[in-house]
């Protein structure tokens, strides 16, 4: 990875800890935490998508 992408990469993991299950990880299970994250993931780019076309 070049070393330029490291703020998006970044920015995107932050995004993720918002999420209070993502950042506690409260699933023991490499498969459901992974889940967590998906689900936390399509929520965050949900609410950019609805924030972007608002204020178009």
């Amino acid at each position: 990875m070049a070393y330029g992408d490291r703020n998006t990469v970044e920015r995107a993991i932050n995004l993720l800890k918002q999420n209070r299950m993502v950042a506690t990880r409260y699933d023991k299970r490499a498969a459901t935490f992974d889940v967590t994250v998906q689900v936390a993931s399509i929520r965050s780019w949900l609410r950019d998508l609805t924030r972007s076309k608002n204020r178009a």
